[in-house]
């Protein structure tokens, strides 16, 4: 409990599981309205490739910046967050105000195959939650900030800040706008988590009298480049698999939403702490140029999460039934939608092993300031699961999520064999 790491760790664990409790009951009141019918088709389609975008851009800017900001103290540090906000509030805005523009067009790519009848209101939901994008980037430059003085506490609970404020939008706005109540509820929680960082990073944070930042827009709007291709390559592999789904019926996409969830609370429980806590260590270790001492932490790391992760998976396969059966399972959800997402889980489950072990390591190198791994190895599972998909999608809807296992499990394979064969050669350029 001495060890900063452990106590960042646990406080992340804590804000993960709190916020992977409430996303539970998120998804619980929206199979309870909604079941696995076309309106949840229309919110997952909407939702999901949103929400994954911010986690991209959110994991981008924090992986990117908090190297930066560990390297710099004092009024230099100080300069430098400032210059980031100043420089994401207008790249921000940009990407927020393009996806309103070009909803329809996203929402052709983003869900082919769904009921045309549905197309209006999919693109309305993606056009209220495109809002939440500028609230979710600006949170993240706070908190990268908060990591590298090792504040996990205000940044540990975005995921609950958006879900307590989906779930109160939803119970409390149903009646007046029935599916939109969930796209409100979630943008106004991006905006609430936003004002907690911001006044949790600059309380007694000294902003007048500073000296300009020498450090360059290019380096500042390049640098989390790396990672935005890593974490976007990562989410296609699941995006692409929803999209797909909408040509297997209604409800599929729905199903595979609901999936997610199954996926979702593991690999977040076992990713964000051991990341998010891993990251300024691994900086730390770089900078002192102890590389040995920081690729012995990832090892050690690789292999609990690998212990984890499988026995979790496991758990996950023989009680999926059971589990579905007893969150969902009322209301607009009835015993055929349990049994059309246990049979979608039985293929996408097994994705939580590769999926949490090619983060894990992925991040660690980025914060050894090796980025092409990763990169390499994120272009892998979405080119293996459109081959799978594509090949039997069309025979076997339920198998849909085979792809994007098999892809996630084999883009960590070879990432972990780039990783060991380069030990060598990378301590000795350290």
């Amino acid at each position: 409990m001495d060890s900063r790491l452990v106590r960042g760790g646990l406080i992340i664990v804590a804000g993960v599981l709190t916020g992977n409790v409430l996303g539970v009951g998120r998804v619980a009141l929206i199979a309870y309205l909604l079941g696995t019918h076309s309106y949840a088709d229309s919110l997952a389609v909407a939702l999901g490739p949103l929400d994954t975008f911010n986690s991209v851009l959110i994991n981008s800017i924090v992986f990117a910046f908090v190297p930066m900001l560990t390297a710099v103290e004092g009024e230099a540090r100080t300069a430098l967050f400032l210059k980031l906000t100043r420089c994401f509030v207008w790249a921000l805005s940009l990407i927020s105000g393009a996806v309103i523009l070009a909803a329809p067009w996203l929402m052709r790519a983003l869900a082919p195959g769904l009921d045309p009848q549905y197309f209006g209101t999919a693109v309305n939901i993606l056009r209220i939650l495109a809002l939440s994008t500028v609230s979710g980037g600006l949170a993240a430059v706070h908190c990268a900030l908060l990591y590298t003085d090792r504040r996990f506490g205000p940044a540990a609970f975005y995921q609950a800040a958006l879900n307590v404020f989906t779930i109160a939008s939803a119970l409390c706005l149903w009646k007046f706008f029935g599916v939109y109540a969930f796209a409100i509820g979630y943008t106004a929680g991006a905006t609430a988590q936003l004002a907690i960082v911001y006044f949790a990073a600059r309380s007694g944070l000294k902003t007048s009298g500073i000296p300009a930042c020498e450090t360059p827009w290019r380096e500042i709007l390049m640098k989390p480049a790396f990672f935005v291709v890593y974490a976007a390559g990562i989410g296609l592999n699941i995006t692409f698999t929803r999209a797909y789904a909408t040509h297997a019926g209604p409800g599929m996409a729905a199903a595979l939403d609901y999936c997610m969830r199954g996926v979702g609370v593991p690999l977040a429980l076992l990713v964000n702490p051991i990341s998010n806590s891993l990251l300024p260590e691994i900086a730390r270790l770089r900078s002192l140029l102890r590389l040995r001492e920081a690729l012995n932490l990832i090892d050690k790391t690789i292999a609990l999460a690998a212990l984890v992760a499988v026995a979790g998976c496991g758990f996950a396969l023989i009680f999926r039934q059971q589990a579905i059966s007893l969150l969902f399972e009322r209301g607009s959800f009835t015993a055929d939608s349990t049994r059309l997402v246990a049979s979608a889980f039985v293929a996408l489950g097994p994705s939580l092993i590769g999926w949490s072990l090619i983060e894990i390591l992925a991040r660690s190198l980025f914060a050894l300031d090796r980025p092409w791994p990763p990169v390499i190895a994120a272009l892998i599972p979405v080119m293996i699961n459109v081959a799978i998909t594509l090949r039997v999608g069309p025979f076997h809807p339920e198998y849909l999520g085979l792809g994007a296992s098999i892809g996630l499990m084999s883009g960590f394979l070879v990432l972990f064999l780039i990783a060991h064969t380069s030990r060598k050669r990378w301590l000795q350029q350290g």
